[in-house]
């Protein structure tokens, strides 16, 4: 707490209010020597009048006691920066369930193909209908991996770790569905294993 600043500061408000020192120690029923002390830096007010100061200079206490004006231009500031960071935040958010959300559809469609073949085509049917199947198992596997990656923030990481590689993005794309179908293979034997 700097003293000589809180005099200095309760000296500009007494002059902005056009008063000698005469005058605010009658107000406050203080010594014209309590006020001078005051406004010299050698003394603060005693708290019980910090109140009645605040509000007679229309200023709040801990404008008094930090010896300035806060500065609404800057609680604007504030309060515009803190506006745009939520509305930030909300975009992020939105941009993830979205994400989440469509990813969910495709694991959805891929597990209603998967059903389907598992209850009206037989095994063996044809050699299409055995491709499609794996390749519906494998995407509902595929699904839940991106879901949880973009759940935890996993994806992003991975995403911005890839901006360091020079490589052409569909070349990227294509390792990362590759990747995603070998985790999802791994995580289909490794359940076939423990389950049965």
């Amino acid at each position: 707490m700097d003293q000589m600043k809180i005099g200095t500061f309760l000296k500009t408000l007494r002059k902005e209010k056009g008063l000698t020192q005469e005058q605010l120690a009658e107000h406050l029923n203080v010594t014209n020597r309590t006020v001078s002390r005051w406004e010299t830096g050698t003394n603060m007010p005693d708290i019980s009048l910090l109140t009645e100061i605040a509000e007679f200079y229309d200023v709040s206490i801990p404008e008094l006691i930090d010896g300035e004006r806060k500065s609404t231009e800057m609680n604007e500031d504030v309060k515009n920066t803190a506006e745009k960071m939520a509305d930030y935040a909300g975009a992020e958010k939105a941009a993830v369930i979205k994400n989440v959300r469509d990813h969910s559809l495709l694991g959805v469609c891929a597990l209603a193909v998967l059903l389907f073949l598992e209850l009206a085509v037989p095994s063996g049917y044809s050699r299409i209908t055995d491709i499609l199947h794996v390749y519906s198992e494998t995407l509902v596997y595929v699904t839940l991996i991106l879901i949880f990656m973009i759940s935890t923030g996993l994806l992003h990481k991975f995403e911005k770790r890839q901006k360091e590689i020079s490589l052409p993005k569909p070349v990227l794309a294509l390792l990362g569905a590759l990747a995603a179908f070998v985790v999802a293979f791994l995580l289909k034997y490794l359940l076939g294993m423990f389950i049965g």
